[in-house]
């Protein structure tokens, strides 16, 4: 059993034990950490050709955050993190590379809950994912994941709790996505969803969970099979949300330039599913919409003084 699947027993085992929203809840304190180590070509390789990477060059600026999920569901399924695993909802995640790093370089992996904040449909933790070379820092990340709970308001009441949970990290209400404010660096707020001209159209087997979770490490029973799907109230299988992030940047054109993502996630994909692409001349505001213009992620990128995107 890897230690990404054993997390996900542990956090289906310990979840109905723990109580979001607590007052008194606090986040443990641990950095776990992965010592440096290079970073294997054949899984790299084939992260890459499921997400539309090119065969050389930069290391994926989404490919980090893979490397350090293990370390991150371990921190989350522990005893000491407040909010039950299972129910999470990945809003958003913002990534910040200090400098371009390469499959070549040994990478340091450290995970850490940075903050508890209080959100109208319940309790959201921002999770941080750092890389470094050296001691050198050369890649960041921050991810909120919201525990949906019934909270009282100032007035005693509670408030209306909204659409039911989807037990995902991949699924987000729209509200979230786009008026969260994560820690991270990245001013550009994405546009007006269904603004932007179409630049591609994918068509999405219904195996794709299944193939990204082999390449990933990410098997969760969601993403796999309809019939695991449906015990957690989806109809199909869905994709996963960061593959969905990393397709996107797949076509954001040269990585080098970037200096910072951000994303937010609107609604999951049901698999199979056909979506479309869709970018600003810059390249530095998309989005992906479904079927009926149904818009499942938006997000920014910022660049390099004087460097646009593919246009």
């Amino acid at each position: 059993m890897t230690s990404l699947t054993a997390s996900l027993a542990r956090g289906a085992l310990t979840s109905p034990f723990k109580r979001a929203g607590r007052p008194d809840a606090t986040l443990p304190a641990d950095r776990l950490t992965r010592p440096a180590a290079p970073v294997a070509p054949g899984p790299l390789a084939a992260y890459g050709r499921i997400c539309g990477f090119t065969e050389s060059g930069p290391l994926p600026l989404t490919y980090p955050h893979v490397l350090a999920f293990p370390l991150t569901m371990r921190l989350m399924t522990g005893h000491a993190f407040p909010l039950p695993v299972l129910g999470l909802v990945h809003t958003w995640i913002e990534i910040t590379p200090h400098r371009t790093a390469t499959p070549a370089e040994p990478l340091e992996l450290t995970v850490y809950a940075e903050k508890l904040t209080r959100h109208r449909r319940g309790t959201e933790v921002t999770m941080a994912t750092e890389a470094r070379v050296g001691g050198e820092l050369v890649w960041e990340s921050r991810s909120g994941y919201l525990s949906r709970h019934r909270q009282a308001t100032p007035d005693g009441t509670a408030p209306d709790r909204g659409t039911p949970d989807g037990a995902t990290p991949d699924r987000a209400t729209p509200e979230r996505a786009t008026t969260v404010r994560g820690p991270g660096p990245v001013a550009a707020v994405p546009p007006a969803a269904g603004g932007l001209p179409a630049r591609a159209e994918w068509r999405l087997p219904g195996d794709l969970g299944r193939r990204y979770g082999a390449v990933s490490g990410d098997r969760n029973p969601i993403h796999l099979h309809p019939l695991t799907a449906r015990l957690f109230g989806f109809p199909r299988a869905i994709a996963h949300g960061m593959w969905t992030v990393a397709r996107c940047l797949a076509e954001a054109g040269d990585p080098s330039s970037i200096r910072s993502v951000r994303v937010g996630f609107r609604a999951p994909v049901l698999l199979p599913a056909t979506v479309t692409y869709a970018a600003d001349a810059t390249g530095n505001a998309f989005e992906l919409r479904g079927a009926k213009g149904r818009v499942h992620l938006v997000g920014t990128v910022t660049r390099q003084a004087g460097v646009s995107g593919p246009g």
